[in-house]
């Protein structure tokens, strides 16, 4: 065991000193910081409003600017001075299209100007809440979609590491000399831990950074956010010793990196299915569809948490789901690491599967 941590301590060390290895950390930490920044400055949008004769009552959203006539406001607006004007309670003044959202917070505005005026009250509709508030659902989509995004590009971006170092070693015959002293479920081992600690140091800082940008802006996060956060690290981990093994396995079929792309095709196109599927099932967690393909491996990998995120999901279910996939994931490593045994030592020509299954 202790030749394992070796060659995982290799990849690790070797692997994080990577200029490419620091930018991306860097530039996915900065990418989730902008998804979490950006719907929270938007939502925040204050409009400007030109008004001719009476000012209306503050309305949350809008800042009323006064003009003497309709020329100067019409000169605003068409500078781009103030986003829309209204003339004497009467007609709004737009650049183009008038905003939606400005339009219809204007509109309301102006009804419950009328309504006041004539003297009429309104007595607002008490509203008793019995479940989650419409926000924090929509929180929790708009988390698990990020998800989604964030665990596929982990999984296919680590998985291909795991392929092009096992292609380089074979490759350049390193292999050769390494199996002079370790066994070849030792190397696929180490390998394989060692660059999925690096995806894990990927996951946190992503984790971290997305949960410091949204704790700086007084987002307020949906209950349950912590399991949410342990529950992607430990699907994260089947998912990747599942996907990684078999990058591994095909990868030692070629002895080029030019001939990667080809036998590898098949396994980026699967993992594009499971984060179709998945990006799916973020905006219908409670469907048929997702729910049984949230027990499917290794579509489970990013289903399962997707539907965690988003919704109640029974305990059985999650076991059944874990318990599978860990099944799935024992298998794969078994078969991937026979493969493996068999073609990384097979130098020069393309190795078929069918000579090495069986």
């Amino acid at each position: 065991m202790s030749r394992i941590a070796l060659v995982a301590r290799r990849e690790i060390v070797t692997r994080i000193r990577t200029k490419s290895y620091v930018i991306g950390l860097v530039l996915s930490a900065l990418m989730v910081v902008a998804a979490a920044a950006v719907p929270r400055m938007i939502g925040d949008q204050t409009y400007d409003v030109g008004v001719v004769g009476p000012v209306p009552a503050a309305v949350e959203g809008v800042a009323f600017r006064p003009y003497p006539d309709e020329a100067a406001a019409r000169a605003a607006v068409l500078a781009g001075e103030i986003d829309a004007a209204l003339i004497n309670d009467e007609k709004v003044l737009a650049h183009g299209e008038l905003n939606e959202r400005l339009g219809l917070i204007l509109q309301s505005a102006h009804r419950e100007a009328k309504i006041a005026a004539a003297g009429i009250t309104i007595t607002p509709l008490r509203v008793e809440s019995v479940g989650e508030d419409a926000e924090h659902t929509g929180m929790r989509t708009g988390v698990a979609a990020l998800l989604v995004i964030v665990l596929f590009f982990l999984l296919i971006y680590t998985a291909m590491y795991v392929a092009m170092g096992v292609v380089e070693e074979k490759g350049s015959r390193i292999v050769e000399i390494l199996l002079t002293s370790l066994r070849p479920w030792e190397l696929l081992g180490g390998k394989i831990i060692g660059l999925g600690v690096l995806g894990l140091i990927n996951l946190g800082v992503i984790v971290v950074a997305g949960l410091g940008a949204a704790f700086a802006m007084g987002t307020e996060l949906p209950p349950g956010i912590g399991g949410v956060v342990a529950g992607a690290i430990g699907w994260f981990v089947l998912g990747y010793l599942f996907f990684a093994t078999l990058a591994a396995a095909t990868g030692s079929l070629v002895s080029r990196q030019e001939e990667l792309n080809s036998v590898i095709a098949p396994l980026t196109m699967l993992m594009s299915l499971t984060y179709l599927v998945a990006y799916a099932a973020a905006f219908q967690p409670g469907g048929a569809f997702a729910r049984v393909l949230s027990l499917i491996p290794p579509f489970s990998s990013m289903v399962m948490p997707v539907r965690m995120t988003t919704g109640d999901v029974p305990i059985w279910e999650i076991a059944l789901s874990a318990v599978l996939m860990a099944a799935a994931t024992v298998g794969v490593l078994l078969a991937g690491a026979r493969v493996y045994e068999r073609a990384v030592i097979r130098t020069g020509a393309r190795v078929k599967l069918r000579e090495v299954i069986g």
